[in-house]
């Protein structure tokens, strides 16, 4: 009995053995056999294949949630050559519906995997929806009733097999130019560049992963879900945007200038309101970068270097009337000329004004008493050690890419002469940049303390909101400077009844002219704030090569008058006399 059952176990146990080794064999054969490629070839048809998905780019916003910069659905279509059974169809297909050149498809779409490392060809990475149905609805055709399908030249029957019409997202900019050199742009390789595309492109994408997708058109919106990327809403405000940039296309227009800045911040927060930049990409239509660009110009003229002119001189007499080297009252006698180091400076128009303050010194921006107060009353280590304090020379780390960090050759390096102290005082031989300015100077108009300037307001990311705040930069001068610097700029603007002043607002603000090295034209500058007695705006505007004049009371002055205009209107600033008469009730 034993005997028997023993036997009986044993041939169980054969039978079994023998069924796993068949179960086995079997998966391994449809995995790697001939089985696999015609399952394969079957999922193919069928309208699924294994792709890279790319996840949703996070959305941009403006401060009142206006939309920026969003996504759209388009499609990638491709050939996949170990499944192409009729080249010239593909070729067909593709440049009558694509506009594709029919003899470069065909040339890719015969290769054969032995002749190339290529296994999966892109032939267009954006094709509208409307285009896409179309290939898809023909390849189904050809599929299901392949006795319709007529032969080619090669005398083979029509056949799309091995086109991959697949979704995607696409990059859409609904304002088009607007604001464009804040966002920067996204390429068709999925690469981003300037902008907050670039800085912030770590938050704005996903997490790519590869999926099993159905290439038809209408299940598009049944993509496998994915890590999308995060909104993000920034500190600009779109109709303040819109406006700064017709008003810059307007004076750029008229003053014959190659490029130009203008910006406009909070001087309490350091809050971006708006940042116009021109040349500009109109990131709706067609990209013609290079051309737009040459001459090594800035894609965000912003974050550019330049040497800035007597806009300087406010970082200067600051520096001054804070070490207590001079007062508004203080005398100067100007005789036209300064020798310092072997070397005479002289004013921008070559005169001697003689008897003055330190408040008509900076009123008719006499470069001779500015280099004065650097060389004479407050030196080399007092006054870099303010600009140390005021943080030129390093990039305000504002969220755009590749902004410049500016150039100052302070004291303590080998190169340095005393002639630079004197140029460096009235913004000659250093370079800044307009949002390392801002920063500044926003000292001046917020009680000493310097404010950075952000364009990062919020980040929206799995439902949940995380703001970013003010951040005090430092406080370089005390806050009695700052009112009474405030208070001698405009006297200054209203003493030479300057055409950037607006009737009903009190304004400060300061000119800057600076003759650019090797060339006959200038840089043009204007920095201004206002109301003086509660600053709600600052503005800083560069104007590159103006050809019509070149100074910057005549160019870029009459720019801050008609921003200003713009702002109050837009900010719901009243005149001051209504301001101040609401105020005392």
């Amino acid at each position: 009995m034993n005997m028997r059952n023993n036997f009986r176990y044993t041939s169980l146990g054969l039978v079994f053995a023998f069924v796993g080794v068949m179960i086995i064999s079997r998966v391994i054969h449809i995995q790697i056999g001939p089985t696999h490629e015609s399952i394969m070839a079957f999922e193919e048809d069928d309208g699924m294949e294994l792709i890279n998905l790319h996840p949703e780019r996070g959305d941009i916003y403006d401060r009142h949630g206006r939309m920026l910069a969003g996504n759209r659905l388009v499609y990638e279509v491709a050939i996949e050559l170990s499944y192409v059974k009729n080249p010239e169809t593909i070729a067909w297909a593709t440049s009558a519906y694509l506009g594709l050149d029919y003899n470069k498809v065909l040339a890719s779409a015969s290769l054969k995997l032995t002749e190339t490392d290529l296994w999966h060809i892109t032939l267009d990475n954006f094709v509208p929806y409307e285009n896409a149905e179309i290939l898809i609805k023909l390849k189904q055709d050809l599929r299901e009733h392949p006795e319709n399908a007529g032969v080619s030249s090669n005398g083979e029957p029509h056949d799309l097999t091995g086109l991959t019409i697949t979704p995607r997202l696409e990059r859409k900019y609904p304002e088009g130019q607007v604001a464009s050199n804040v966002l920067g742009f996204v390429m068709k390789d999925g690469a981003s560049i300037q902008g907050v595309e670039e800085e912030l492109h770590w938050l704005l994408s996903g997490v790519e992963k590869q999926e099993t997708v159905s290439t038809d058109p209408h299940l598009a919106l049944e993509l496998p879900e994915t890590i999308h990327g995060a909104d993000i809403v920034l500190t600009l405000d779109r109709e303040i945007q819109i406006a700064l940039e017709e008003v810059l296309d307007a004076h750029m227009a008229s003053s014959g200038s190659t490029a130009g800045s203008i910006i406009v911040m909070n001087p309490r927060s350091g809050e971006i309101l708006g940042m116009a930049s021109n040349p500009r990409m109109d990131l709706a239509g067609d990209w013609d970068f290079v051309n737009l660009f040459e001459g090594n110009l800035a894609f965000n003229m912003a974050l550019d270097g330049y040497e800035p002119g007597s806009v300087f001189k406010v970082v200067t007499m600051a520096s001054a009337l804070d070490a207590g080297v001079v007062v508004p009252t203080t005398e100067f006698i100007d005789t036209g000329g300064l020798s310092v180091d072997g070397w005479t400076i002289h004013n921008w128009d070559g005169g001697a004004w003689g008897p003055q303050t330190m408040t008509t010194c900076l009123q008719h921006s006499l470069n001779v008493c500015l280099a004065w107060i650097a060389t004479e009353r407050l030196g080399p280590n007092l006054f870099y050690k303010y600009l140390r304090d005021f943080q030129f020379g390093q990039p305000t780390n504002i969220e755009l890419a590749r902004e410049y960090a500016g150039h100052v050759r302070f004291n303590n390096n080998e190169n340095w002469h005393l002639i630079d102290l004197a140029t460096n005082s009235y913004g000659q031989g250093i370079e800044v940049t307009p949002v390392q300015m801002l920063r500044a100077v926003s000292a001046v108009a917020n009680d000493g303390k310097m404010m950075t300037p952000y364009i990062l307001q919020a980040v929206v990311d799995k439902d949940r909101q995380y703001s970013f705040g003010p951040e005090i930069a430092g406080q370089p001068i005390s806050a009695a400077t700052a009112h009474t610097l405030s208070e001698m700029l405009a006297v200054s603007l209203e003493q030479e009844a300057s055409t950037a002043l607006v009737p009903g607002y009190r304004l400060a603000g300061k000119t800057g002219t600076a003759t650019i090295y090797n060339d006959s034209l200038t840089n043009a500058s204007f920095v201004g704030w206002g109301p003086v007695d509660d600053p709600q705006f600052l503005v800083y505007i560069w104007l590159f090569k103006p050809t019509s004049t070149p100074w910057a009371s005549l160019v870029a002055a009459p720019v801050f008058h008609d921003i200003v205009e713009r702002l109050v209107v837009l900010m719901d600033i009243p005149p001051d006399a209504v301001r101040l008469s609401m105020s005392a009730k």
